[in-house]
């Protein structure tokens, strides 16, 4: 499965706004700190808002933030924002065509392949339900060290450069 850099981007920012950003955060702050076109950017963060994720806030102070805790929403949260809910895999009956096709009949049952490969994206969406994004953000903690989200924290906070 290959999913867009809008998902990647999307849970740097969800990671970021869960921990202790007090004020909402411009789109063009958020995509400073990442170095990504803020257009770019605010495509899939207008997709995180229309999912009730995150919100926008209007005015001279405005920018976005989490609807939520960090506790309550879940990597598939951003994947499902992002990329759609529709299934990676689409089964097109194709043991139904050619010279040795399968009788109508004969496929009431899905064919192994797409059984397999059901199962793989039940098992995918299942691991990405079991994470939160403060589980991301303490592992984040935990490997980049405590200082990397409190320095981002920081930077975010501080006035904002010429045009952002």
């Amino acid at each position: 499965m290959r999913l867009s850099g809008g998902v990647e981007w999307a849970l740097h920012c969800c990671v970021v706004l869960s921990r202790g950003v007090e004020e909402p955060v411009p789109v063009a702050r958020l995509a400073e700190l990442y170095d990504v076109s803020p257009t770019y950017l605010a495509k899939h963060l207008q997709s995180l808002a229309a999912d009730g994720l995150i919100e926008s806030v209007r005015g001279k102070r405005g920018g976005y933030r989490l609807t939520r805790s960090a506790e309550s929403i879940t990597v598939l949260d951003v994947v499902r924002a992002i990329e759609g809910d529709g299934a990676a895999f689409v089964c097109t009956e194709i043991r139904q065509r050619g010279p040795c096709a399968a009788a109508a009949e004969d496929c009431q049952r899905a064919c192994s392949i797409a059984r397999v490969m059901i199962a793989a994206e039940e098992a995918w969406r299942s691991a990405l339900r079991d994470v939160s994004i403060r589980d991301v953000a303490d592992d984040v903690d935990r490997v980049a060290g405590k200082g990397a989200l409190t320095r981002m924290r920081s930077w975010l906070a501080a006035a904002p450069s010429i045009g952002a």
